[in-house]
């Protein structure tokens, strides 16, 4: 009798346990969501990027996990934070002025400094919230490696910190491929969408100097994957309200 009411209450602790852990990993999902929509919010041409970003990251990821370089950095864990942390790559530009951030041309020099800080201000951000939390939080620290460094290049001439190779972790090699590719493929304020053909050109004439070039060539060679994303959540066509 006594084995059975030992029993029956390590059930009812596993299943405290579960639900405390499926709880947890709700409200991660929904903080990672509202805060990354407080970034998007303010930019109404952007429609499905963040889901798009996310699945093409999760995609390349899932790809070069097969490949022996990869396997043991790329594991499914690391791939569900990755997948799930960019989101918040652009968390920064709530701290971009709107003339700036929604202007319909090219910035101007001084438009473009500012532009450029918003990696900072991501990454900033994001620390303030470790620092708050009394527990380390995972996806954090990849929310912060993504939103600091996805407009860091190859070859060292990106920003912020000019970043070279292999120094730009991972995470934000494959945000940067992603981030790209969907910025071609989108209307923005500034521009019409690239077709798939041209967005290709413009990706591989990156490798090398844009581009993590083992990245990029899984990236083109696996292109179908990608275009099929970008079809599949394309934007929808926004509306003006009307009281009428």
């Amino acid at each position: 009798m006594a084995r059975n009411a030992l029993e029956n209450q390590n059930v009812s602790l596993e299943a405290e346990v579960a639900r405390r852990m499926a709880e947890n990993e709700a409200i991660k999902n929904a903080t990672i969501s509202s805060l990354a929509v407080l970034a998007e919010i303010r930019d109404i041409e952007t429609g499905s990027h963040l889901l798009r970003t996310s699945l093409y990251v999760k995609t390349l990821a899932k790809i070069l996990q097969k490949n022996p370089r990869f396997t043991l950095i790329l594991t499914d864990h690391e791939i569900d934070l990755m997948g799930k942390s960019a989101s918040l790559h652009d968390i920064g530009k709530v701290g971009i002025p709107d003339n700036i951030l929604l202007k319909p041309g090219n910035l101007t020099e001084a438009e473009f400094v500012v532009m450029k800080t918003h990696a900072w201000l991501g990454a900033h951000a994001i620390e303030m919230a470790q620092q708050a939390s009394p527990i380390r939080l995972e996806f954090l620290f990849m929310a912060k490696e993504i939103a600091h460094w996805h407009h860091e290049k190859w070859d060292g001439s990106g920003y912020p910190d000019g970043l070279k190779g292999n120094e730009i972790p991972i995470s934000a090699r494959l945000m940067a491929i992603a981030d790209v590719f969907d910025a071609l493929t989108s209307k923005r304020p500034y521009k019409e969408p690239f077709s798939y053909d041209k967005a290709r050109e413009f990706m591989q004439a990156g490798r090398c100097y844009h581009f993590d070039p083992v990245l990029l060539d899984e990236f083109l060679a696996n292109y179908p994957q990608f275009v099929g994303i970008a079809e599949k959540y394309k934007d929808e066509p926004i509306h003006e309200f009307s009281a009428e």
